[in-house]
């Protein structure tokens, strides 16, 4: 049964968990307290893999206080050793007589083994304390350690009728300063930042996370291996990957083997000519990239919501209309033949930035007949 103050102490790991968001790939974000006699003796949060769980750093400041105590861990506390040895058998033998969980774990490897080995060493589990809201803040982790594909955030800066570059192919700028700033921080959430390869050509982007100084891992989509070696995204000491179709015999050119040089070649199944997105994503994940953000272009971001392979949107939208036919849509591809197939999106949040607005929501592919 739930407690009162379990919330209160739940919350409080939450936020510690939150202190590496964006660190902690291909792990997920988790926090822990010890609290005995209504008093916090241990803190603790995961804050790179490789580093001491959350639960290990709380018992450490704990210390031999923790007999007899509770403690509280955003998820499931890990029963196989992975990077760091299993966290169960110190738990065990701290002496904790009571864990409350938020979520339980989603990896295979764990998924329930973890309460099951503290239950029988007759600890008291609590399961279930805000863990709608853990599951929101490990959406990225949920999804790839399930399916092993990444999870994929599709953010656009677009007018009011969907445009981001006008017929000519001009682009800078839709959005504002203060957007584009906005939309910068975000990038540091994300393992990786991927574009297509007319996006490169067309804007040369750096790719970087400005106010961060985090290294994101650059991605291009480019099935012919177009681009300069001299781009913007080789610029810096980031890791660049260039998504590709595999070179058949004698078709090994200097600007390939240029680009190796700089990047990493991924070379990708083929789908009716086209890159199979769905392959690339599984290839990315098993190099342990976790989490993508797409910025363009419409073509790769239509090709993705066809193959349904998006799990969130953050459209800046600019209150201009930039008009004719021939202007550059924010979603291509494909698309749906009838309304009643549209992509619907969930949990939708607005945000304004002056004059212009920031749409954040769930896709939800269950709708799709």
């Amino acid at each position: 049964m739930i407690k009162p103050l379990d919330e209160y102490y739940m919350g409080l790991a939450l936020k510690l968990a939150l202190k590496a968001k964006g660190k902690t790939t291909p792990n997920p974000l988790v926090g822990a307290l010890v609290v005995k006699a209504g008093k916090i003796i241990g803190r603790g949060f995961h804050a790179k893999a490789g580093f001491a769980h959350a639960e290990i750093i709380a018992l450490d400041e704990a210390g031999k206080k923790a007999k007899g105590a509770t403690l509280y861990v955003t998820l499931e506390p890990c029963a196989h050793t992975g990077r760091t040895p299993p966290c169960i058998n110190r738990i065990i033998g701290s002496g904790i007589k009571e864990v409350v969980v938020g979520m339980i774990d989603p990896n295979p490897l764990n998924n329930g083994k973890g309460i099951m080995l503290l239950k029988q060493s007759n600890i008291k589990v609590r399961v279930g304390v805000l863990g709608e809201r853990l599951k929101e803040i490990n959406e990225s982790f949920i999804k790839y350690i399930t399916t092993r594909i990444p999870f994929i955030t599709v953010k656009v800066a677009e007018s009011l009728d969907g445009r981001i570059a006008t017929r000519t192919g001009d682009s800078k700028w839709i959005t504002s300063d203060k957007s584009r700033a906005f939309a910068h921080r975000m990038r540091k959430d994300y393992d990786a930042i991927m574009v297509g390869v007319n996006t490169v050509l067309r804007d040369n982007p750096s790719l970087n996370a400005w106010f961060s100084g985090k290294k994101l891992i650059k991605i291009v989509v480019d099935s012919n291996l177009s681009i300069s070696e001299n781009s913007n995204i080789f610029a810096g000491d980031s890791q660049v990957i260039i998504i590709t179709l595999p070179s058949r015999p004698g078709q090994e050119t200097e600007n390939r083997k240029s680009l190796a040089a700089k990047a990493r070649i991924l070379e990708v199944k083929e789908k009716a000519g086209q890159i199979n997105l769905r392959d690339a994503l599984k290839k990315l994940a098993g190099l342990q990239i976790s989490n993508i953000i797409v910025e363009g272009g419409g073509t790769l971001i239509g090709s993705l919501f066809d193959e349904r392979l998006v799990d969130k949107i953050l459209f800046f939208i600019s209150p201009k209309i930039i008009g004719g036919k021939d202007a550059v849509s924010s979603v291509m591809g494909n698309g749906v033949k009838r309304i009643d197939q549209a992509i619907k999106l969930c949990d939708l949040k607005i945000r304004r930035f002056g004059e212009e607005l920031l749409v954040a929501a769930r896709v939800n592919y269950s709708s799709f007949r």
